[in-house]
């Protein structure tokens, strides 16, 4: 998988000046009643039950009156005059006084919070920095923060802010979400900036720091606060919230890790992107120049969705972990903890382009070089294709790495088209294939494919060697980062090893009057493994303590139940999670003809792998 460097920063009408994108956003409410079978939702949820999630600030604020003093904390990303702006408007129209307590006024100067975040940021202009160490404390000057007192004087105190949790004061403490998606559309407008920064130096350079700095001291920081917290409020909307209060969401979150659900996707263009999800996905955005991506299951970066009598709320994957990391892996828990180790996502090429020739780095290398767990290890199932479509995987037999280097390297210097396939093999691809990329193989989706990645979760590791002189969508070349590829490029993987390798080899495991399980074998250095499974009826499978994710790649709808009683329906590409504490599963067919699900689970030697 690429990382969208170039869609961050892509030119595009702005449809307004807090928000730049041309996806809709979230609406606040929605129609519970889902009679007609439109395909793919991009809007899945779990029900809390009615009266679980409230509507707009005069609820809130009802319930601060009562409190007298709050805190509200929350994601960096929040327009937070907004909601300052909002709560006192709803406080003054009941003649209720408040003081109001920054903590955006006692951070540290913004030189010296940059000083303290750069040796995290890698090179100037690089994709890449090093996840950091530092705590959200690390930001504030502590000593005028533990000096702050709540004002008898006023009927209500309210401090409100990131890191607002940590004033001593003895009150209740509000908490406000904002997706991750959300947080780039803002970024991209240049209406926000990171943490304690004057101002916004581009939307790719504040990814890169709130993907290695912001979200790793904020994710930290909340899950140390999760108990303290009383209300989770949804953001993502400029002039109004929805609100639950958090008992109700850690009930959901329980409740979903225990059967079965779908995190909300979301989907971007990109330089090579194409129309498949544009014509097959009610709901997107037709005039968009193209869809390159849909975040399927890239938890770091979705939400999940709750609903109550209409009303939802967006909050982040994280926190299901957070709070239920055992229940979701089972017994791979102790291996990963909170952090879900497998990843779905669409590549889409169809009418489009090519990627870039890439691979990704090894463990030892993305540990060292940028602080992560696990490393990128991918795999491509071939979900649609046309018949001319290709896969580039693994060189010729006849590599010769220097010839390859300085081949790369030419085209790069002179700006130049070079024949990569005399270097890399050019397989032809063909739906429900199965190739194998286990870090440091040199590959690339070709034109003309849906492709299902399953992969370890990392997803923004991605050494670009070549990129078919394109521009990408801002106008300008994308990143090549032919040093960091050539430190973790295998070139033994060429020839036929590729062909018995690199390619699975599907296998009959287990069948029976109706339904057959097939094994999709990945590579011994991945951490996961792939079946299918095939049926005309229905299957029922145990987890035996695994987390399964699954996608019907074949068929129009299932509908799956759990030993619990959930039952939630699927459409054809919808991806869905089987925490391991959901025991076991029934999947019935819907439609008419044979039903085919993927289905990737950890292995049980994935401890001896990462």
């Amino acid at each position: 998988m690429e990382l969208n460097t170039n869609v961050l920063d892509k030119s595009e009408p702005i449809i307004n000046n807090w928000r730049l994108s041309s996806e809709t956003i979230l609406p606040q409410q929605i129609n519970q009643k889902k009679n007609e079978d439109t395909g793919y939702d991009i809007y899945p949820y779990h029900s809390l039950g009615s009266g679980k999630i409230n509507n707009g600030y005069a609820s809130l604020v009802n319930w601060i009156i009562e409190q007298k003093t709050v805190r509200i904390d929350g994601f960096n990303g929040v327009f937070w005059n907004v909601v300052q702006t909002a709560i006192d408007d709803e406080l003054t129209k009941k003649g209720i006084t408040v003081k109001w307590t920054y903590l955006a006024d006692h951070l540290k100067d913004s030189q010296d919070i940059e000083r303290l975040v750069t040796p995290f940021l890698g090179e100037a202009k690089s994709v890449w920095g090093t996840k950091t160490n530092l705590q959200i404390s690390d930001f504030f000057n502590t000593a005028q923060l533990s000096s702050l007192p709540v004002d008898q004087k006023y009927e209500v105190n309210i401090a409100m802010g990131v890191g607002a949790a940590l004033l001593n004061w003895d009150s209740p403490l509000v908490y406000l979400e904002i997706p991750k998606n959300e947080i780039q559309y803002r970024f991209r407008a240049g209406a926000i900036t990171n943490i304690g920064a004057d101002e916004i130096d581009g939307a790719a350079e504040a990814y890169k720091r709130s993907y290695f700095v912001d979200w790793v001291v904020l994710n930290n920081h909340k899950q140390n606060i999760l108990n303290e917290i009383s209300i989770v409020a949804d953001a993502q909307w400029k002039e109004s919230i929805n609100w639950a209060f958090n008992a109700d969401v850690q009930q959901g979150l329980k409740e979903m890790s225990q059967s079965v659900f779908r995190v909300r996707p979301w989907f971007e263009a990109g330089a090579w992107g194409g129309h498949w999800m544009q014509e097959k996905i009610e709901g997107l955005n037709k005039d968009e120049v193209n869809y390159a991506w849909s975040f399927e299951l890239i938890v770091p970066e979705n939400g999940v969705l709750f609903e109550s009598d209409g009303n939802l709320l967006e909050v982040p994957f994280d926190l299901l972990m957070y709070q239920q990391a055992s229940a979701v892996l089972g017994k791979h828990e102790p291996i990963f903890g909170t952090e879900f180790p497998i990843r779905f996502d669409f590549l889409d090429t169809f009418d489009g382009g090519n990627l870039s020739i890439q691979c990704h780095p090894s463990l030892d290398y993305i540990r060292k070089e940028f602080g992560e767990n696990i490393t990128q290890d991918e795999t491509y199932y071939i979900l649609d294709c046309k018949d001319d479509a290709k896969v580039y995987l693994g060189f010729q037999e006849d590599i010769d790495p220097k010839a390859f280097e300085k081949e790369l390297a030419y085209s790069q210097e002179e700006s130049k088209e070079i024949d990569i396939t005399k270097y890399v093999q050019e397989l032809a691809a063909h739906k429900h294939d199965l190739f194998l990329i286990p870090n440091g193989t040199v590959h690339s989706a070709g034109a003309n494919n849906l492709v299902l990645e399953i992969s370890a979760t990392p997803y923004i590791f991605t050494f670009k060697m070549y990129d078919w002189m394109r521009m990408g969508l801002d106008g300008h070349p994308r990143p090549i980062n032919i040093d960091h590829a050539l430190k973790n490029l295998k070139f033994e993987r060429k020839g036929e090893k590729v062909k018995n390798e690199l390619i699975a080899k599907p296998k009959v495991i287990e069948s029976g009057a109706n339904y057959e399980i097939i094994h999709l074998p990945t590579h011994e250095a991945h951490f996961y493994d792939v079946h299918r499974i095939e049926f005309d009826e229905q299957v029922s499978i145990t987890t035996a303590n695994v987390c399964h994710i699954l996608m019907l790649v074949e068929g129009s709808e299932v509908t799956v139940e759990t030993l619990d009683g959930t039952k939630m329906n699927f459409n054809y590409a919808e991806t869905f999670v089987i925490p391991a504490a959901a025991k076991s599963y029934t999947i019935l067919n819907n439609g008419k003809g044979r039903a085919k699900v993927v289905k990737a689970f950890v292995k049980d030697n994935a401890n001896l792998l990462v």
